[in-house]
């Protein structure tokens, strides 16, 4: 089991080794989404005015132009003839007899049937050159992205806690989604949140959403045995990461902490307690709900020590406050060690929620 295990986690890191045209698709920056039919609309309308200059300038000079009769153009003639020119056709029936004439065709009308091809092909040349620009992007973010959140998993779990995160004012391009659902990232990217599609227990995977500079990880596997994996893989390539994992059943708590992770929530019990805690006390469960929905409210928050408090007591502060932490260990309220704050400490309160 063990040699499986190492096996995956020294595999050839063959995604980021891949040149960042490649990654176009397994890896997405979310970018501003414009409406088709105003792209539309607006190809149409650049193709008419280009038209439209065509038909001024051969009108303008319209004496230069002779038609097959050997007869001078009118308006009508005029727009046949841009039209014709400009699509590149060119029957041959209006030709530019006039040294002026030819001349303002090879400095202005060439140029526009040139611009009128491009607008014509513009969906195309759109194609081409979003793929250039999100492997620029992609490249450019591969670069500069350190200290986000990467989060495993776009099922209820990992999307509810991403929901929580948004609410407590993180942005949303410091969080990287990995998941094999296509369809949930494209949910994850309709949120502007980064997404990488791909197996979380592979490591070159972990490694291209940035996994080995993330602050924290959370993992939402829809199985036990997943989250094992996936914690022991992130612990291997991020040693200094904050690991939150969440699983289904308890007795497989300890494997996820000696897999690395630093926080285990069983989903199964919690939601157990609160429906248990639901039969008598029905209004305990809301204050729950309300203290872990950061958007209104009453929300669980953790702050630095002012200056004025450092030497006072937690229990006297002007907020509640429900525990201290110090040197990375959660001390509760009431505790002697923590009768008085120090400037180190942070505190755990209950934060009001302006609506």
């Amino acid at each position: 089991m063990a040699g499986r295990l190492r096996a995956r986690l020294t595999r050839s890191e063959a995604l980021t080794d891949q040149p960042d045209f490649a990654l176009v698709g397994v890896l997405k920056i979310p970018q501003l989404q414009k409406s088709p039919a105003r792209a539309i609309y607006r190809r149409v309308g650049i193709a008419l005015g280009a038209l439209a200059l065509a038909v001024l300038i051969v009108y303008v000079d319209r004496d230069g132009y002779r038609d097959a009769q050997g007869d001078g153009l009118s308006f009508l003639d005029c727009v046949y003839y841009a039209t014709v020119s400009l699509s590149t056709t060119g029957y041959g029936d209006i030709t530019p007899v006039e040294p002026s004439a030819r001349l303002i065709n090879v400095l202005f009308i060439t140029p526009l049937r040139v611009f009128f091809l491009i607008v014509l092909v513009g969906t195309t040349l759109a194609a081409l050159t979003e793929s250039s620009r999100q492997a620029f992007k992609i490249q450019r973010w591969r670069q500069q992205v350190r200290n986000h959140t990467v989060v495993i998993g776009y099922g209820t779990k990992g999307r509810t806690a991403i929901d929580a995160m948004l609410g407590d004012n993180m942005p949303a391009s410091e969080i990287v989604v990995v998941d094999t659902d296509s369809a949930a990232l494209e949910a994850a990217a309709a949120k502007g949140l980064v997404t990488v599609h791909g197996s979380a227990t592979k490591s070159d995977v972990l490694r291209l959403a940035g996994a080995q500079n993330a602050a924290s990880i959370i993992v939402a596997a829809n199985r036990d045995d997943t989250a094992v994996l996936v914690t022991l893989t992130a612990r291997e390539i991020a040693p200094k990461a904050k690991i939150a994992a969440a699983i289904r059943e308890a007795d497989n708590s300890h494997l996820l902490r000696q897999s690395g992770a630093d926080s285990v929530v069983v989903s199964s019990e919690t939601a157990g307690r609160l429906l248990g805690i639901a039969t008598k006390t029905p209004t305990v469960v809301e204050m729950v709900e309300d203290l872990l929905t950061p958007e209104a409210g009453f929300a669980i928050a953790e702050r630095a020590v002012e200056h004025d408090e450092v030497g006072g007591s937690p229990r006297h502060l002007a907020d509640i406050v429900l525990g201290v932490v110090r040197d990375g260990r959660l001390v509760r309220v009431g505790s002697p060690e923590v009768d008085a704050v120090e400037a180190e400490d942070r505190l755990l309160y209950i934060r009001r929620v302006s609506n």
